[in-house]
């Protein structure tokens, strides 16, 4: 074809290359049926009831905990969210994030190692490093990747690395791990005799990481950080502790509970010698306490900037947007300084618990801010998700396997500053009725 034929769009026979095989005209009995087993793949998780359901929930900034069904005229209460503090309609946050928008543009412009990156970058990982008096830090388009990325990175760059892993261990850590093709060894949730039998029995000379989470969000529960570092300077082992259901709740700034244990000399401005100085490798998101989106490691310099320099999934994703990096960096600053937010939170927290206790709804025992309402069947769960929906107004989603193992299906009900003592009566005199 010339090119006044391919500009007219004349019609014109094209004889193949030599070497290029013509498309076939008809399926052979023998190709692989792609669709049934997709189907088959669905029919199992229908019938063991964890396939799941998404509902139309769309949050408004101007009503929160409030958002709208597939009808706007519609209003539901959020229980669920991980938008812990409402910062995502914030109107510091939603300024800055204007603000960029308008200057800057909607999109990134490509990955870090094309486009390059902007102020809004480098003002964000300074903030975070400070937050957690780091070196370093690098932002990711999530921590999900951030976790799978530095692990798999770290796993596989460390000659013969062993991976020490607890038991409920988030699934980006659990994917990082595999992915590195390093040793893997899983010690009991928070059981540190099992942990350092677990270090007991590998060499002083193996590169070895102790990978853990501080708050475990589908539980609550919270690791004993201090202790893991204890066991770590014993055996020669370096941490990875993921603060995501922490940062911005806990400690005098919000850097998470490794923060949190020595609150008095981080409010004064001594983070040299703490608990979370010893944490060799923090990880964090800003779409959870924070209101935006993107995840971020903090360490040494050295590590993070090998970490920058082999992780794929760093070097080959696209960068977060300006708006939402100065929309993040806003909200870090605001709760490095205001301490209202967090304690509503917490209130609203021990009332709804207290609550649930009065009536006898069994909830998993945690010190921390989640509320596992435990139900024990996929089924049920799913039923009293809907009923508390269509007859409550009361969105609360189900969580089954493989976010929780099998018999262990629950609620998860996450209290905000604005779910104040009226909507948690609402919620508890709802959650009595449904499980009926």
């Amino acid at each position: 074809m010339n090119a006044a034929q391919a500009a007219t769009g004349e019609n014109v026979e094209v004889t193949p290359a030599v070497g290029t095989a013509p498309s076939p005209q008809k399926c052979h009995s023998k190709v692989f049926p792609y669709e049934d087993f997709y189907q088959a793949e669905l029919t199992k998780k229908h019938k063991d009831k964890s396939y799941r359901f998404f509902n139309s929930i769309n949050r408004l900034a101007k009503e929160f905990p409030k958002a709208h069904t597939n009808s706007e005229k519609e209003r539901v209460t959020v229980w669920c969210s991980n938008d812990y503090l409402g910062m995502s309609k914030n109107k510091e946050v939603l300024k800055s994030m204007h603000n960029v928008l308008d200057k800057y543009g909607a999109g990134a412009g490509g990955t870090r190692n094309i486009a390059g990156h902007n102020a809004h970058t480098l003002e964000l990982e300074a903030t975070l490093a400070d937050l957690h008096s780091k070196e370093a830090v690098l932002v990711f388009s999530s921590c999900y990747v951030a976790n799978d990325a530095t692990l798999s990175t770290l796993g596989s760059k460390l000659p013969n690395c062993v991976i020490i892993s607890d038991q409920l261990n988030h699934a980006s850590m659990i994917q990082g791990i595999r992915q590195s093709s390093a040793r893997k060894i899983v010690f009991k949730h928070n059981d540190l005799v099992d942990l350092e039998n677990k270090l007991k029995s590998l060499p002083i000379e193996v590169p070895k990481i102790i990978a853990f989470e501080s708050v475990y969000s589908m539980c609550g529960s919270i690791a004993p950080i201090e202790k893991i570092c204890d066991l770590a300077d014993k055996y020669g082992v370096i941490t990875f502790l993921d603060e995501v259901h922490a940062v911005g709740m806990y400690g005098p700034r919000g850097a998470g509970v490794a923060e949190h244990l020595d609150f008095k000399a981080h409010a004064n401005g001594r983070p040299e010698n703490t608990v979370m100085s010893r944490v060799d490798i923090i990880t964090g998101t800003l779409g959870k306490a924070y209101g935006c989106v993107g995840g971020y490691i903090a360490g040494s310099g050295k590590f993070v900037d090998m970490i920058r320099s082999l992780a794929p999934g760093f070097i080959f994703t696209t960068s977060l947007l300006p708006a939402v990096m100065a929309g993040a960096n806003t909200a870090i600053q605001y709760q490095k300084t205001t301490f209202t937010d967090r304690a509503a939170q917490q209130l609203n927290t021990r009332y709804v618990k207290a609550k649930l206790a009065e009536h006898d709804i069994p909830v998993v025992p945690n010190p921390s801010h989640i509320v596992p309402v435990l139900l024990g069947d996929a089924a049920m769960a799913k039923i009293a998700s809907d009923m508390l929906l269509e007859r409550f107004d009361i969105y609360v989603q189900a969580i089954n396997y493989p976010t929780v193992p099998v018999g262990e299906e629950r609620l998860r009900v996450t209290p905000t500053p604005g779910h104040g003592p009226e909507l948690a009566e609402n919620l508890v005199n709802a959650l009595e009725t449904v499980r009926y």
